[in-house]
This record gives structure tokens, C-alpha cells and sequence, in this order.
């Protein structure tokens, strides 16, 4: 029986009536509708689920073999207990377990579920969740934990379960979401971090080795602490600092420096089995000699003097053992020093059970793609095995890569995308510009994210002159060479970050600890404001779909920086052998800018397609006068021929 069909049988046996509200955002039902619409659950969610199961079938997004469709994929990021969170009994607050009902106020996946004929009306045709799997508690983030502090990969969260369908566990439900997600001719990537593991991880009892041990005594060192004898990241002299810079910059990854031998001494030998157990939330584990250990806490490892606050909930996996490398360090965690990295000191049980976590996930669910965080961390060798073990299962399968760069090098690796680092450019015009220059004269060699923010940026409807940024983010979007990636709340000017991960000031990360950020606790995006971006992103992706094999091209010669006679409006072109797509920005966010664009063309009229009415006929010259208010930025269409 189809996963959707044994969910909408459930909701129907169990259908009772409620003694409270249950609110539903307009906005999940008609895209047009913002008021919140007072439903039975059972009723809402067995109908939303079965006109799904009753549509005709779309396809999914097609390119060439390897995963190249994601040259064609408009993305939205999705963390289901975020994206599909509401205050379902109007209560005012947001209940972590159940509300008045029964029902979950944080997001679930049968929300989820009921939640992708909206994406798929605003023409997205991927969705990117965000890790969906077990979360540990054991040194925990906020009220709820974090999504990356992962205590089984092999098992889902089962808070995304609904305790008011009683019956249908989470791994039958996301059965449903994908089956419901091919169904309406969604892709769906997962993300999966592949060398960390919650510190209470379920491995830990039964594969010991499989992680660093050290004193039980030792403290945790505080965030801005340097105190030696609390546990965190090596404190190194300045003189070992140098060093290590130099040799990891010159690719000498032989006889790296280790840290200091006070650190190296906080490890201990790894217990038995049978010697571990749990306490009050966290594993300890008793050596032979009766020393009492117990699992580390993570940090960031590169650059090795990186001052971020540790990373309480996670613990990095020994991938490696080898006698003079029983320590957590830059030179065993990713710049593998050339006497750990070998052979005979792989850990081969455990680089079993992460090359198949993606196969797990593939066979019992079907998804089509994986995002790896922090992919460029692996040793080499075991991405190897990740990427050819997927693919041999499913030859079209899709890799991402968190890579801050954009570079053939990571196709060269075996990715079919990289995130970049547009979401610290998208909103700096100048930025732009260089970008754009540079990409005009040089082939990108991979697709890149075309995303204004992410998970760990400050939110775009936070920045000055909001309509127009979030316009001007949107037509980026559809113009440039890139993949359409848009953060789940852009749609309603949702200002909250989801973490202070990259490009917040001290002010910022204080106003927003972990009981304040989504990622960590509980939040609801206001889907009942009226003013939204819901329509403009159907729209931006229409025209993208509706060009999309110009649009999606990544050879620099489809793009051609463009110029005008006004050096604050940005031009650029994608040109095909029948027409010209030609996109203007206001690079000031208030003031008013006019000008000449110049145009390559042997047609004199343009056809507005974006913030342009009408039909405008050229000069003799070529060129075209536009007019852009504060932030403004338009679109238009010139024949070739």
C-alpha cells in the first residue's frame, strides 16, 4: 500500500472532533489567502492528502546523467519543524509536545506533507531539508536541540511525528512526504554531516572506538576562555601557528605540528563495551585501570585558532587510529597529517556504516540527492566510497557541497553543485558587479547557489529598504547562471536569523542565544501577515522555468557583463541565438537612477518582462533609457534576429 494512502486511512479511523480550535495558515491552502482557516485535522489533512494522491503525476526535473538536473533545480530550503510550525489552537504560545488538541505546534512531516502543493504552486520543483534525523540531547542547544548534533543517522526525529495520529510512526510518514513530493514533480535532497555525532550518540555503547575519550574530571573550558586545564580546542604558540599555516598552505601534510603535550594528555585509551553506561543523559566509560572517561565535546577545528564558542552537542567520529594520534586536532580531523591517513589505520567499521547511511536513505525512501556538510572535511578516500556507493544505486543521483568556493575542483570531486557565497554578496551591489564581471570571463565549472541567506546568515527581509532587496535577490535569481535557492521564511519577510553561524556582529549573537534561534527552540514564521513575497517568487520562478535552458546554462559565454552610461546601474545579459535577456539594478537602495543601457542586438524593441511595462523601442544606438526607483531593478526580453 502507498505510504500516503495508509496515512490518509489512519486520519480517517481515528477522525474525532476537537474541542479547541485548529488553525491552518491560508497561505498552505490558496496562495492568495493570508487569514488562518479553522479546520478539523483529520479532515484537513486525509482531503490535502488525498488530492494529492488523486493529481496527476508531474514530472521530475530532468537534466543530464550524474545528477545534472540540479542545473535545472529551484530550490527551497525546508526544516520541517520549523517551516510547518503554527499556533494551531491560538493559545499564544507554541507547545513543544502537543497542543490543547493533540497536535504538534511545532512542524511535523505530515504538515510537511500537506505543506508542498504551496511550494509547488510558487514553482519551486526541489526541496533541500535541512537534517531531519535523531537529535541528541546531551549537551543540547536551545529547548529543542540542534538538528547537526545527530544521535543515529539512521534513524528519523521522532518529534516530526504527529502524537495525534496515533499509529504512523516518522519513517512511514516521510514514505509519504516523498512519495507525495514525486508525485506533484519535487526533487528532494537531504543533508547529512558524515564526520560528527551527537555525544550521546547511539553508536557510542556498542562501537566505542568509533570516538575520542578523555578524562571525566577535566571541565569543559568557557566560550573566551584560554584556561589549559579545561577541555576545548588546542591553545597553540604563536611560533606553532605559523608553522602549521605555512606547511597546510604549501599542501606539506607530513609531520604537521601536534598540539601541546598538556592537551594530548586530557585523552584517555578507549573502554570496553561492556564498561560504558549512561548517566543522567551522557555516556561514561570505565578503563581497566578505573579511570572514568567520558566523550568530548567538538569545536571548530580550521583555522586552529578560530575563536568560535565550542560546540557543545556534537563530538567529532575517529575516523582514523593510530597510538600518536589519540587527540582531536586540526592534522586528524581535516588536514589529515600523512602518517594518520593511511590504509591501515582506517577505521573500517565505521567508514561502513557512514558510506551507508545515503544508501539507507535512498532505498527505503528514495530521495534523490544529499547536501554534505562539511563534505570538504572528509578524507578523500571515504568521499570517494560516499559518492561511487550512491551512484552505483541510483546513477542520477545528486551530490551538493557545502564549499564557500565555486571552482571545477569540486565537480572534479564528484559534486553537481556548491553553495559559494552569494549570501554574503547578494545584498552588496559592488560585490555584484565583480562577480558578475568575473563570471563573464570565466566559466564558473559548477553550478553555485543563488541564495540571498542561509541558515547561519542574517535573514534578508532584516536589511535596509526590505521590498527591494528581497525583489533585487529574487531577480538575481532568476538571471544569473546559478541555482535558485531560496531559505524557508523568505516568502514572508520572516527578519529572525535561523542561527548566527556567518556575518553577525557580538551585539547580534547576544541578542539571539540558542532559546531565541530556530535552529535550537521553537519558533513559528507569521504566515498570516498580509504582505508577503508569495506571489513575486511564483512569478521570478515562472520566468526562470519558462527560460530555463539559457538561464540554467553555466558557460560564461551565455552571460556578458553589460554597461551603462550611469555607473549606479548594474547591467547584465544572457543571450541565446534568438534573444537577449537583459537584467538592471539600481545599485542604490534609495535614491532614484536613470541611464542608458547599452544592448547587443540587431532588434529594436524590448518587451517588459520584470518592473518594465510595456513595449519600449530603442535608439539607433542600441541602447535602451531605463528608469529604476531606490533598489529598484528590472527585466526585458530583445530579439536576436
Amino acid at each position: 500500500m502507498s505510504a500516503l494512502q495508509q496515512i490518509i486511512d489512519h486520519l480517517r479511523v481515528q477522525r474525532r472532533d476537537l474541542t479547541t480550535p485548529y488553525l491552518i495558515p491560508g497561505l498552505w491552502i490558496d496562495f492568495q489567502t493570508t487569514a488562518a482557516q479553522n479546520v478539523n485535522p483529520y479532515d484537513f489533512y486525509a482531503q490535502r492528502l488525498q488530492d494529492i494522491l488523486d493529481s496527476p503525476r508531474q514530472p521530475v526535473v530532468q537534466g543530464e546523467p550524474g545528477g545534472e538536473w540540479t542545473r535545472y533545480a529551484i530550490t527551497y530550503n525546508m526544516f520541517p519543524r520549523l517551516t510547518t510550525a503554527f499556533d494551531h489552537d491560538n493559545s499564544g504560545k507554541l507547545e513543544i509536545g502537543s497542543n490543547r488538541g493533540g497536535w504538534r505546534d511545532t512542524g511535523t512531516l505530515l504538515k510537511s506533507i500537506a505543506f508542498l502543493p504551496f511550494l509547488r504552486s510558487m514553482n519551486f520543483n526541489t526541496v533541500h531539508l535541512l537534517p531531519i534525523t535523531a537529535v541528541g540531547q546531551d549537551g543540547k542547544k536551545g529547548t529543542l536541540g540542534s538538528p547537526y548534533a545527530i544521535r543515529n543517522p539512521y534513524r528519523l526525529d521522532e518529534n516530526l511525528a504527529e502524537p495525534g495520529l496515533v499509529g504512523i510512526d516518522v519513517e512511514t510518514l516521510f514514505k509519504g512526504f516523498m512519495e507525495a513530493a514525486h508525485r506533484l514533480g519535487l526533487r528532494v535532497v537531504m543533508e547529512f554531516v558524515l564526520r560528527t555525532a551527537a555525544r550521546d550518540s547511539d553508536w557510542v555503547k556498542e562501537h566505542p572506538d568509533w570516538f575520542y575519550w578523555i578524562h571525566a574530571d577535566i571541565p569543559d573550558r568557557a566560550a573566551g576562555s584560554r584556561n589549559p586545564k579545561a577541555f576545548g580546542s588546542p591553545i597553540w604558540p604563536h611560533d606553532k601557528l605559523e608553522e602549521i599555516h605555512h606547511r597546510v598552505g604549501r599542501g606539506q601534510l607530513h609531520d604537521l605540528p601536534a598540539p601541546p603535550e598538556s592537551y594530548r594528555k586530557m585523552f584517555t585509551s578507549t573502554p570496553r563495551p561492556e564498561n560504558i553506561e549512561m548517566h543522567d543523559g551522557r555516556w561514561y566509560g570505565r578503563l581497566d585501570d578505573g579511570t572514568i572517561a567520558r566523550i568530548p565535546g567538538a569545536f571548530t577545528d580550521w583555522p586552529p585558532e578560530d575563536a568560535q564558542p565550542p560546540w557543545t552537542d556534537v563530538t567529532y567520529l575517529r575516523l582514523y587510529d593510530h597510538p600518536d594520534f589519540n587527540y582531536m586536532a586540526y592534522n586528524t580531523l581535516r588536514m589529515y597529517d600523512a602518517r594518520i591517513a593511511q590504509p591501515e589505520n582506517i577505521v573500517h567499521p565505521l567508514w561502513d556504516a557512514v558510506e551507508g547511511i545515503i544508501p539507507h536513505y535512498q532505498i527505503n525512501y528514495g530521495i534523490d540527492g544529499v547536501m554534505l556538510d562539511m563534505g570538504h572535511s572528509l578524507p578523500k578516500p571515504l568521499k570517494q566510497r560516499v559518492i561511487q556507493k550512491a551512484r552505483s544505486l541510483d546513477p542520477d543521483f545528486a551530490f551538493w557541497g557545502e564549499d564557500f568556493s565555486i571552482g571545477r575542483h569540486s565537480r572534479d570531486e564528484g559534486y553537481n553543485a556548491v553553495m559559494g557565497y552569494l549570501f554574503y554578496d547578494l545584498h552588496q551591489p559592488e560585490k555584484m558587479q565583480q562577480f558578475i564581471d568575473r563570471i563573464a570571463r570565466h566559466d564558473p565549472g559548477i553550478t553555485f547557489f543563488t541564495a540571498a541567506e542561509n541558515h547561519n546568515t542574517p535573514r534578508h527581509a532584516s536589511r535596509q529598504n526590505m521590498l527591494a532587496q528581497c525583489h533585487q535577490a529574487l531577480l538575481y535569481m532568476v538571471g544569473l547562471p546559478g541555482m535558485p535557492f531560496i531559505c524557508t521564511g523568505f516568502e514572508v519577510f520572516e527578519n529572525r536569523p535561523i542561527n548566527t553561524g556567518v556575518g553577525f556582529a557580538h551585539e547580534d549573537i547576544r541578542t539571539y542565544p540558542p532559546e531565541r534561534l530556530p535552529l535550537f527552540s521553537e519558533h513559528a514564521f507569521d504566515w498570516t501577515r498580509k504582505d508577503n513575497m508569495v506571489g513575486a517568487i511564483r512569478y521570478a520562478m515562472h520566468l526562470r522555468r519558462q527560460h530555463s535552458d539559457l538561464l540554467s546554462n553555466t558557460n560564461s559565454h551565455t552571460l556578458t557583463a553589460g554597461s551603462s552610461n550611469n555607473p549606479r546601474i548594474l547591467v547584465f545579459f544572457r543571450t541565446d541565438e534568438d534573444y537577449i535577456l537583459v537584467f538592471a539594478f539600481n545599485m542604490t537602495l534609495y535614491d532614484f537612477q536613470s541611464g542608458e543601457a547599452e544592448i547587443f542586438a540587431q532588434d529594436y524593441t524590448a518587451n517588459g518582462l520584470w518592473g518594465f511595462e510595456g513595449v519600449t523601442r530603442m535608439s539607433e544606438r542600441l541602447s535602451i533609457h531605463v528608469e529604476l526607483g531606490g533598489g529598484h531593478s528590472m527585466m526585458f526580453r530583445v530579439n536576436n534576429k
